[in-house]
């Protein structure tokens, strides 16, 4: 059974999709008005996983996201950079996608713009206007919050109170100061010709009318971050309810922020990284995993510090990976014993259990990973006993578990490849490497613990990792990070 954290009820949910086997899920996406910056990403890698498992335990997820590519930012972006707003917007949202393919987010089954279903956002605000949930004003369509009795119920406010407290720009045009822009009158190249003159979508409206002309009135999952619990989600279900007169959708999602020094990173406070600037430092994988080892829901503090200490924590999974790999490579010794197989199995089987658990229980990466290290220990401690021989019957255990831990590290995004040098670094670098772990043995063999010890750090400051096991020393070159 799946948890999940329900932001409407405020609570953790059994998970029933609508249709046996099939999830719908929306979540939204971006601007496109500049390059994606870490908390897109965080967000984006959050439901990339979610969506993973669900695939993972047999769902077929149909997952939509969508493109904001028209409105007042894009025009005067296009303007500073010399474009016109259309392919301003196809810049940033295939840099966008080329972003999602460097952090190994699947990427949605369609990407929904704006400026391809402003038919549909017209039908629906015309109908709101028709039942009485919205009006016009000198070529400007406004929701009326107050015609909609639940408005509040997501953000868990009351509207009287919000009324009160109202800090809202005063525009005269509308009844309320809380009634949210469904068409905003415009005169310019870009507009649309509507029923109440040329103009563009509202924000809240494009959600809605997209995610329910692809996914039906009801459906799953609507993802997002915590920041769009309102205004933005709020009006979604309201305008989308106010206009199926059904339950919009099931379970919200929202993800937490990206902090920098205990504040959010936003592009409007200026305080923000771009994912292609803390690429130039770090690989994409070790910031996907960073940004997987505190759960969705909880904010995150970003800094390189931190990214360094993650780094570091995937290594070891990797090793362990690689180790494992090195294992199942050699001879198998048909006489070999091993006496605690079964045990060790077990043992895997049961990490195994917890993580599936751990994400059962409203998707905590934090947690799975937690049992993904545990897991590399099991491995470790099983194939660096002394008394370790590879047979028959431990191949097939290992040749297992090795499925499973790629498995699981897969659900998360993580790839750890078996990376091996270019043909012509090891023309050039194995050889004289190979040469300097023969004299390092040697010196070992010698007990000249303080040349050995010189020859493995002067490897090290080259990028060049010396790893020691119960089968012999291995060596890998490292990617060199940028500082």
């Amino acid at each position: 059974m799946i948890k999940v954290y329900n932001t409407l009820t405020g609570e953790k949910e059994e998970f029933k999709p609508v249709e046996k086997d099939k999830v719908k899920m929306y979540v939204c996406g971006l601007t496109v008005q500049n390059y994606s910056h870490i908390g897109h990403i965080r967000s984006v890698i959050n439901y990339d996983v979610i969506r993973r498992f669900l695939e993972y335990l047999g769902y077929q997820v149909d997952y939509i996201s969508n493109f904001t590519d028209i409105n007042e930012k894009i025009v005067q972006r296009a303007a500073e950079e010399d474009l016109k707003p259309a392919a301003l917007a196809n810049k940033y949202a295939n840099a966008f996608l080329e972003d999602l393919r460097e952090f190994n987010v699947k990427p949605a089954d369609k990407y929904l713009r704006v400026s391809e279903n402003v038919a549909e956002i017209i039908e629906m605000v015309t109908t709101l206007i028709e039942k009485g949930y919205a009006y016009e004003v000198n070529g400007n369509v406004y929701f009326s919050v107050e015609s909609f009795a639940d408005y509040g119920k997501l953000s868990g406010r009351n509207l009287d109170e919000m009324q009160a407290g109202a800090r809202i720009a005063v525009n005269k045009e509308k009844r309320n100061p809380l009634d949210f822009g469904l068409w905003k009158k415009v005169e310019s190249e870009t507009g649309w010709d509507s029923p109440w003159g040329e103009g563009w979508p509202g924000w809240h409206i494009e959600c809605s009318a997209m995610s329910m002309k692809r996914l039906g009135s009801t459906f799953d999952i609507h993802g997002g971050g915590v920041d769009l619990i309102f205004p933005h989600h709020e009006n979604e279900i309201a305008q989308s309810e106010a206009y199926s007169d059904q339950k919009f959708v099931n379970y919200w999602l929202h993800n937490g922020t990206v902090n920098l020094s205990g504040e959010k990173m936003s592009k409007s406070q200026g305080n923000f990284f771009t994912s292609r600037e803390v690429l130039k430092e770090f690989s994409a994988e070790v910031v996907r995993y960073f940004l997987l080892t505190r759960h969705y829901r909880s904010p995150i503090d970003f800094s390189y510090e931190k990214l360094e200490e993650a780094a570091t924590s995937l290594t070891r999974i990797k090793n362990t990976r690689k180790q494992l790999a090195k294992v199942l490579s050699l001879d198998i010794n048909s006489a070999a014993e091993n006496k605690i197989e079964q045990e060790f199995f077990e043992n895997i089987i049961s990490k195994k259990k917890e993580f599936i658990a751990a994400l059962k229980d409203d998707f905590n990466t934090a947690e799975a990973i937690g049992v993904i290290h545990d897991l590399a220990g099991e491995i470790n401690s099983y194939i660096n006993r002394k008394e370790f021989d590879l047979n028959e019957k431990n191949f097939a255990l290992l040749t297992k578990t090795e499925k499973i831990f790629l498995e699981l590290i897969e659900i998360l995004g993580l790839e750890f490849k078996l990376e091996s040098a270019s043909e012509s670094e090891s023309e050039l670098v194995s050889p004289l490497v190979n040469l300097l772990i023969k004299l390092r043995n040697k010196a070992r063999e010698n007990k000249n613990w303080q040349e050995a010890d010189l020859i493995r750090d002067q490897l090290e400051e080259i990028g060049i990792e010396v790893i020691d096991s119960p089968h012999g020393t291995e060596w890998e070159i490292n990617k060199v990070e940028e500082k």
